[in-house]
């Protein structure tokens, strides 16, 4: 039975994502494949969380699952004090474009619009007013601000991905989800992204959740969770990227 937001669960102010008891298989009777396994997690808000495990660990699925672009087949997922694994379909789509930002490999900006039509598309599309000063705010944190008329295609790789990042931050979000943000760049923007994810979760106190294979930048994050085969296998606070490669090692990552 599904749920309207007013009616469901809160979740503690101090924790932005909550995963209880979350399962997610694909397929049926023999072709059956788990992707999570009974995972259970709490992240803080105002943080930065990395995701990482070995390739098929379901740490992709684990984002999907949280951020309501994938519903759980058994579980509960908290977000920003809303249940959305109760949500209907029209309820969660809304919620998912008025309360959540995303930044993934691929930039996904539309070639015809410029950076500043690009940045606000969200909330336009939500019929919600830019705050000009929130905007301005947002666009000279990503190092856009003699950026904003220009489109998609006059700019780096590194600045499509801050103008992703600013689309991502101009509706305020509960929650911030990376996929991969940096795969597409090379090291050096890739750690002025990762410095701008940084920046966004110290200093504009927002939440960001990233998955990763990199542990450099994983080790950009207040915390790191480790999947394998689907079920969380531990977490490293205060992580170095030393010390992840060595924790990937373990659970047979290379």
């Amino acid at each position: 039975m599904y749920a309207e937001a007013h009616d469901l669960v809160t979740a503690p102010p101090t924790t932005a994502v909550r995963l209880e008891g979350v399962f997610k298989t694909y397929g049926s009777g023999s072709r059956e494949v788990g992707a999570l396994r009974d995972v259970s997690v709490a992240i803080p808000a105002v943080s930065f969380t990395a995701v990482m495990g070995p390739s098929g660990s379901g740490k992709s699925t684990l984002l999907h699952c949280a951020a309501g672009l994938d519903s759980p087949t058994a579980g509960r997922i908290v977000l920003g004090g809303t249940e959305i694994s109760a949500l209907r379909p029209k309820a969660l789509t809304k919620f998912r474009r008025d309360r959540l930002g995303f930044v993934f490999q691929a930039y996904n900006l539309l070639p015809h619009l410029t950076v500043a039509q690009n940045v606000t598309l969200p909330l336009l599309l939500g019929g919600r007013e830019v705050d000009r000063g929130w905007f301005d705010h947002v666009i000279e944190a990503v190092g856009l601000a003699d950026l904003t008329g220009r489109k998609p295609a006059e700019l780096s790789g590194g600045q499509q991905q801050r103008a992703a990042i600013a689309r991502a931050l101009v509706a305020r979000p509960d929650v911030i989800f990376a996929d991969e943000p940096t795969g597409a760049l090379d090291s050096r923007t890739g750690r002025q992204v990762l410095d701008l994810l940084r920046y966004t979760a110290s200093e504009l106190a927002q939440t960001v959740v990233m998955v990763t294979h990199d542990p450099v930048a994983a080790s950009y994050a207040d915390r790191v969770l480790f999947l394998a085969d689907g079920q969380l296998v531990g977490s490293m606070e205060d992580p170095d990227s030393q010390r992840i490669a060595d924790r990937m090692t373990h659970l047979g990552a290379w």
